[in-house]
């Protein structure tokens, strides 16, 4: 006979996992310090401004 499994255990647990891999996206998201954002923003701004550098006139 197979053992015996508390579903409501069960979820809880996965929705606990759920939530922790939110909070852990949300972490690397928000969890920057102001000169890092600037940093990064400064960063796709000269991507940005290369990329318009480079497309052909017609």
């Amino acid at each position: 006979m197979g053992e015996i499994v508390s579903l409501k255990l069960h979820r809880r647990r996965k929705d606990r996992a759920a939530k922790e891999e939110i909070a852990a996206e949300n972490r690397v998201q928000f969890g920057r310090t102001k000169s890092e954002k600037k940093l990064t923003e400064a960063l796709n701004d000269k991507a940005a401004k290369d990329i318009d550098q480079h497309k052909r006139e017609e």
